[in-house]
């Protein structure tokens, strides 16, 4: 099965925050080098939008900058601005798969997410809040900076970082666990995530649900091999594969999915799962069209699509979370199916509710923070 897009022509935009010196460019660099020909657009702190070809040395960025003030995006720049970037980069003669916003060590998060979700720009998708927190400094950072807890209860993706230098890395790990509200938790070091977290990579070949992480592993990094010292990095380098961060699923039916029990478990998707991408087919709920679903978080939109006469009439899901049980997530797909030949004429109202442009749109995009 092909990854499918996070919807029609849509870019999703990623927010990357995290206070001074936890990691973030790291991880911005990581992702640049490791991402599979994906071309990467980044907003970073004053730097301003910059087209980056995800393949190139991260260094070498040439002269396409653009400012954006003080640094600070949540006060530099409003939502209207931001659009005039994102514009800029969601064009599609740039090519760009994926956006992604570098906030300032001292940006509000939430005022961002704001930011990206009033776009008008028809291109683009909310991509998700990802906070990156240095595990060796997480005490004295909490300590300085008590608005973290609020940070991270925000957060779709909390990146616990540099836990290679972290004496006490599990209870760390438990501690971040503890202040989310069901979001994935990821120990790295060095910003090591794999790319699948947060977008779709350009693939070599074909492959269900998630990268080839021996295309991701450089056998000639010496990080690759070095021994880390607490929490979840172990004695060995098998811990520091990216491939420890994250477990995966493929759901594919024959048989449409029912919206109300579809609906039902994605109001009860658990904690850690992060993405969930894919085509849904309602079957005689909607017979013209199957939906693409695009879920990151507590974030969730549903797109329709006209079958095509080539189409196979499937549902195809891919779900990647941290520390979630695959099996039983299966087991509470398989029981949406539903061969039922007739529709109950109210069935698809909570799947309408988080269509752009339906009524409930608006709502639906403030429970997004609320929740």
């Amino acid at each position: 099965m092909s990854q499918p897009s996070p919807g029609p022509q849509q870019i999703p935009v990623v927010v990357l925050a995290g206070f001074l010196g936890s990691g973030k460019t790291t991880l911005l660099n990581h992702l640049l080098h490791r991402s599979q020909g994906t071309r990467i657009g980044a907003i970073v702190n004053d730097f301003g939008a910059i087209e980056i070809d995800a393949m190139a040395v991260a260094g070498a960025l040439g002269d396409s900058t653009l400012s954006l003030g003080n640094g600070c995006l949540c006060c530099a720049v409003d939502a209207s601005e931001l659009d005039v970037y994102l514009e800029r980069l969601a064009r599609p003669a740039t090519g760009i798969d994926v956006i992604v916003i570098e906030a300032s060590g001292l940006a509000e998060p939430q005022e961002l997410v704001r930011m990206v979700l009033a776009s008008e720009h028809p291109g683009i998708v909310y991509g998700g809040l990802v906070e990156v927190v240095d595990a060796a400094e997480f005490d004295g950072t909490r300590a300085k900076h008590p608005e973290i807890d609020r940070h991270l209860a925000l957060a779709d993706l909390v990146v616990v970082n540099k836990l290679d230098r972290a004496p006490d890395g599990d209870r760390v790990l438990d501690l971040v666990r503890g202040l989310t509200d069901r979001a994935a938790v990821v120990p790295a070091s060095y910003g090591r995530i794999d790319p699948e977290f947060l977008f779709d990579c350009r693939p070599s070949d074909e492959r269900i649900g998630q990268l080839s992480f021996d295309d991701l592993h450089d056998p000639h990094d010496p990080r690759d091999h070095a021994a880390g010292t607490g929490g979840d990095m172990g004695s060995g380098g098998h811990h520091a594969h990216l491939h420890t961060g994250y477990d995966s699923l493929a759901f594919v039916s024959e048989v449409p999915l029912d919206p109300r029990r579809l609906m039902g478990f994605l109001d009860s998707r658990p904690e850690g799962l992060y993405r969930i991408k894919g085509y849904v087919d309602f079957g005689p709920y909607d017979p013209a069209n199957r939906y693409v679903v695009h879920a990151v978080g507590r974030f969730l939109r549903f797109y329709p699509e006209r079958w095509s006469a080539a189409d196979a009439r499937l549902t195809q899901l891919v779900l990647i979370g941290s520390g979630i049980d695959a099996s039983a997530l299966g087991k509470e797909l398989e029981a949406c199916k539903s061969d039922a030949p007739h529709a109950d004429e109210h069935g698809m109202w909570g799947v309408l509710r988080y269509v752009p442009e339906a009524e409930g749109e608006a709502s639906a995009s403030q429970e997004d923070l609320a929740d």
